[in-house]
């Protein structure tokens, strides 16, 4: 999972860890012969004072020389100045160059990209760090905020707007075919019933035989009610069907599929937009692959000209090496990350944390 790019932020890392290291070294004189640094010179100065010939017990002798040491050592350490590098932009050019087109070619969205690499910049230069100290701890913070900052977007958290919505709640799924819209639903409705919600499909996605059949077998397997009409049928009648049999029955919550929409097909974007003025729904949740990159940020955007989603959920997840969509997409949209898909099974639904996939794009070891 994310095995490109968390290979890509580690280079990063060390090519500045390296340079920073070089710069210092050359400003010291390391490598000249006879070359003193700043703490050798701290210990040449605080060594014990050779004996002298009056007699005096060991271990009153030890004592004295510690003490003596340990308060001109603290005497040298405050009258010294802390030796302290700063970090010049001119130095973090080449790595900052490389670290965007280390985001591109993880499809990071352009925007996207150079908000990170902004931020990891005004993060980096002007930073002073004592001589030696660790410069990856440095700039694996400065990445860690411009990771953060485009992932962490303000908007709804799921299960506190379920919770305290009234009932019932109408959620409707969009996205294209193939993406895994359907089975996701299904995982969705299995955590709610396990939460302890009642929950009601609507085979909302008409436009192909197959998928009234395909979300029919998943009410089925969680022994749930599928609200459906025969293919071809009006989509938005269908949900509205479903809502009023929720209502009716006292149902917590329905889960509404959709055509798998072609962004660029205009009617059947026209058809989303008549399903949002005949609903009303309270949440509209875009659904796509991780492993899609930019093609899942762009079809974003045009579903939420369609019909302003809430936040989305991306599939495949344990599938994609690049991370471009679970990083650009809640940025390029304004809407949150609500879930990752990370398998097959009903189980296989991960609540979205930022800091999650932040650690997980930062994690040491092989990649």
């Amino acid at each position: 999972m994310f095995e490109s790019l968390t290979k890509k932020l580690k280079q990063f890392k060390e090519s500045i860890t390296r340079k920073e290291t070089e710069l210092e070294a050359n400003e010291l004189g390391s490598g000249e012969e006879g070359a003193v640094t700043d703490t050798e010179l701290l210990e040449q100065e605080t060594a014990p004072e050779q004996p002298t010939s009056e007699v005096t017990p060991k271990s009153t002798k030890r004592e004295t020389e510690g003490k003596e040491r340990e308060k001109k050592k603290q005497g040298l350490l405050k009258g010294r100045p802390v030796l302290e590098r700063e970090i010049k932009e001119k130095d973090l050019e080449e790595p900052l160059w490389d670290l965007e087109l280390a985001l591109l070619e993880s499809d990071v969205a352009v925007s996207v990209s150079e908000e990170i690499v902004s931020t990891v910049k005004d993060d980096l230069v002007g930073k002073k760090r004592r001589w030696r100290a660790d410069t990856g701890a440095i700039v694996e913070e400065a990445l860690r905020n411009g990771l953060l900052t485009v992932l962490d977007v303000d908007g709804v958290d799921f299960d506190e707007f379920v919770n305290h919505s009234p009932k019932p709640v109408t959620i409707i799924f969009t996205g294209i075919n193939g993406t895994g819209k359907t089975t996701t639903i299904a995982k969705i409705a299995h955590r709610l019933t396990d939460q302890g919600y009642s929950v009601v499909l609507a085979a909302g996605d008409t436009y192909r035989a197959g998928a009234i059949e395909q979300i029919e077998r998943h009410a089925e397997n969680l022994g749930l009610k599928l609200i459906k009409h025969q293919q071809g049928a009006d989509p938005a009648a269908v949900i509205y069907d479903a809502v009023e049999y929720a209502r009716a029955r006292h149902k917590d919550i329905v889960l509404a599929d959709t055509a798998g929409r072609i962004h660029t097909n205009v009617n059947l974007m026209n058809q989303l937009k008549k399903i949002d003025r005949v609903i009303k729904s309270d949440m509209v949740i875009f659904v796509d692959e991780a492993i899609a990159g930019n093609d899942a940020v762009e079809r974003a955007v045009q579903f939420n000209s369609a019909m302003p989603i809430s936040g989305s959920i991306l599939t495949k997840v344990d599938a994609d090496a690049k991370g471009g969509a679970a990083i650009s997409i809640a940025h390029t949209i304004g809407k949150p990350i609500l879930f990752l898909g990370i398998g097959q099974k009903y189980e296989d639904l991960e609540k979205f944390d930022p800091q999650w996939l932040v650690d997980k794009l930062l994690e040491e070891g092989e990649t």
